[in-house]
């Protein structure tokens, strides 16, 4: 297993981005300024991408892993790598999702803990109604964690 940063062509990789983020101009507002990672193990199994919000704040701004790749713990090691990869120049790892059985247990049990929450943003972001779960995403739930 391999992690790597992607600096070019950070595109070739929309097909994964749009598993986690399905609005390609919500992806274009932090890719180019964000900081891409992708793991491999025997081919690419997930990707991130992270921005600095300032203010020693590290955001998780996509993550996503391959369909058939879900649930061997590739996710959780692109946290983990973070962490570690960032300690020494971010003090807070954030997250922000929507309120989805799917992905809220996945962060909570990766050590993020709810922070606050964004009313109405997928309503009012995207260009569509985004489901998750069979439930519509309205509210941006944001989870923190100390790095």
């Amino acid at each position: 297993m391999q992690i790597r940063e992607i600096t070019e062509n950070k595109k070739q990789y929309l097909p994964l981005l749009l598993l986690a983020d399905e609005q390609e101009d919500m992806i274009d507002r932090y890719l180019e300024k964000g900081t891409m990672y992708i793991l491999e193990d025997n081919g690419v199994k997930a990707e991130c991408v992270v921005t600095d919000e300032g203010d020693r704040i590290l955001e998780i701004k996509n993550i996503a892993v391959e369909p058939d790749s879900r649930g061997m713990g590739y996710g959780r090691r692109l946290i983990e790598a973070l962490a570690e990869l960032y300690a020494s120049d971010f003090d807070t790892l954030r997250v922000g999702t929507g309120d989805s059985p799917l992905t809220i247990p996945f962060y909570e049990k990766c050590g993020f803990q709810r922070h606050h929450t964004i009313k109405n943003f997928f309503v009012d972001n995207y260009n569509h109604p985004i489901f998750e779960c069979g439930i519509q995403l309205i509210d941006m739930i944001y989870l923190e964690q100390i790095i």
